[in-house]
């Protein structure tokens, strides 16, 4: 897991270090003066804003989408392996967690070893 942290700085160092050697041209200047930016203050001014704009949408947007999607009503079936009882209930899809389910009633239902889930959109079950 370390390795992809060190990969990813790795990465953006050497990204860093050949935008900036592109950015300085084939000619430097001989007298030490710093070359003229590419762009005005302005407009890099407000590009750099309008990317922090469009990065906080699509990080709303993406909070906004994992709350609704948490928040699905769901139909949920146990089904006991060594009867073929299916018994089901309701959740919101944020309650289902691995072998426990909390229903929309507040009860928690654990799920034995012979018994399976199935979960379906409400509505569309068997």
């Amino acid at each position: 897991m370390i390795w992809k942290f060190l990969l990813t700085v790795a990465v953006l160092v050497a990204a860093a270090f050949f935008i900036r050697e592109r950015l300085r041209g084939p000619g430097r200047p001989r007298d030490g003066a710093p070359p003229p930016p590419l762009l005005p203050a302005g407009m890099a001014r407000t590009l750099a804003y309008t990317t922090i704009f469009i990065m906080f949408l699509g990080s709303s947007w993406y909070l906004y989408r994992d709350w609704a999607h948490g928040h699905q009503v769901v139909e949920v079936q146990v089904v006991n392996a060594n009867t073929g009882v299916i018994t089901p209930y309701k959740a919101h899809r944020r309650d289902v967690q691995g072998r426990v389910v909390r229903t929309l009633d507040g009860r928690e239902i654990r799920l034995a070893d012979v018994e399976r889930m199935i979960l379906t959109p409400e509505g569309q079950g068997f």
